[in-house]
């Protein structure tokens, strides 16, 4: 079959590099797609508006396509896949209603409270004094998050008083978010060790993935801002064979069936940022796509057919499927450009992209090509993924790669994997 995918970032790359692989796809049409992406076999990027759902829909009738795999979240709240699934056309990803999981963080407060899916304490804010008042009561540290879609960066996690309050002018005050800003979730600072469970689901069927383990913030130790991801690791250590039965049980499946019962049934990927203190396990956010850079690290574990597993979320019929994983681990390095999360610089040419040994792969996040060469086109540039039998072996193959990749002021945290590597 054909497949178009929407997207073209990092997490793209890594669906078409593992969708690519599938016996059941004959082409794989991506709308942007990346430069790393047009050199996939089977594989072709296509010049679409992915904001326009009716000229994606003509090009999908157009083409014979047989499954559309939505990779980034916008299109999704915007209501691509209502679109699609109107016409017949089998879609991975959810409905517009559904994706208000990630849409919208007071939605998916009021859902975690009403169906007793564990997660932090919090408060819906629709103006700046309910706000201030309520940062007031309960003191720092403490996390302010714009409700709507920030790029992944609409959260502060508050240490002092001060910062909340200037959180909650910047979001609501300055509208530094635009219309994502104007109502905020206060919530609860929750300690522990974040982990990132993603799942396929069809409605009814939840299977989780390998858990992994996301580095946002820019520097080693965690240190500096926050970024949409600065490198992960899969298996994450943290989530033990308990916790990730006790995530399934009690917020996963929970979740999916909660979805159905309102009347808005989800399918797709679903996925969960976890909190882990000891034996317990709550949601820090929901989203309603993989993760990025987290996908870098899942899918080059998962034995299995991208392709049918997708086939099956869309169709209903996921109980049917198998689906395994290989027992290796997965690293992947973020290389960044200089400035970043900040203004940073475009157009640097990057060299050894093709000198990375077997066992690693480098995906394209933000990159084009000028004129034959690939030049920097991003904040996060590479996601420099390599795989082993355990988590030392391949960090230490996914910096070896790193090292033979160079463009102007690239730089990238030292330290990935370091939680697992402590334990």
């Amino acid at each position: 079959m054909k497949v178009l995918l929407i997207g073209s970032g990092g997490r793209e790359h890594a669906l078409a590099w593992k969708l690519a692989q599938s016996e059941l796809v004959e082409e794989l049409l991506v709308a942007p797609g990346n430069p790393g992406i047009a050199m996939l076999p089977k594989t072709l990027n296509v010049a679409l508006n992915v904001d326009n759902h009716e000229e994606i829909l003509d090009y999908v009738k157009a083409c014979g396509i047989g499954l559309v795999v939505v990779g980034p979240e916008a299109p999704l709240v915007a209501g691509l896949a209502d679109v699609l699934r109107a016409n017949g056309i089998p879609v991975f990803g959810p409905n517009k209603s559904a994706a208000e999981l990630e849409g919208s963080k007071a939605f998916s407060k009021e859902m975690m409270a009403k169906y007793n899916i564990p997660t932090a304490f919090y408060k819906i804010c629709e103006d700046v004094a309910t706000a201030k008042a309520y940062i007031e009561e309960k003191g720092a540290p403490i996390v302010v998050k714009a409700d709507g879609l920030a790029a992944g960066k609409g959260v502060v996690v508050a240490m002092t008083k001060e910062q909340a309050l200037a959180a909650v002018d910047d979001m609501m005050g300055d509208m530094c978010f635009g219309a994502a800003g104007a109502r905020v979730v206060i919530e609860e600072f929750m300690e522990g060790e974040e982990a990132s469970l993603l799942a396929f689901t069809d409605g009814k069927t939840v299977v989780p993935m390998i858990a992994s383990q996301d580095h946002k913030r820019v520097g080693d130790g965690d240190q500096g801002p926050n970024t949409g991801g600065m490198g992960t690791y899969a298996p994450a250590p943290v989530m033990t064979p308990e916790l990730r039965q006790k995530a399934y049980d009690t917020i996963l499946k929970p979740m999916v069936d909660a979805m159905a019962k309102e009347g808005k049934p989800y399918q797709g990927c679903l996925y969960a940022g976890l909190m882990i203190k000891g034996d317990s396990v709550k949601v820090v956010e929901f989203n309603c796509r993989f993760g990025d850079p987290e996908t870098q690290v899942v899918l080059p574990l998962l034995d299995g057919d991208l392709a049918e597993i997708m086939l099956a979320c869309a169709n209903g019929t996921l109980d049917q499927v198998k689906i395994a994983w290989h027992k290796r681990a997965a690293v992947c390095v973020v290389m960044a450009s200089a400035g970043y999360p900040g203004s940073y610089a475009k157009g640097k040419e990057i060299t050894g992209l093709n000198d990375v040994s077997e066992n690693s792969v480098v995906f394209h996040a933000g990159t084009k090509e000028v004129e034959g060469n690939i030049v920097t086109n991003g904040g996060r540039v590479l996601g420099v993924t390599a795989f082993a039998d355990d988590i030392k072996s391949a960090r230490d193959k996914a910096y070896e790669a790193v090292a033979k990749v160079n463009f102007e002021g690239a730089f990238c945290r030292k330290d990935i994997a370091w939680r697992a590597l402590n334990r």
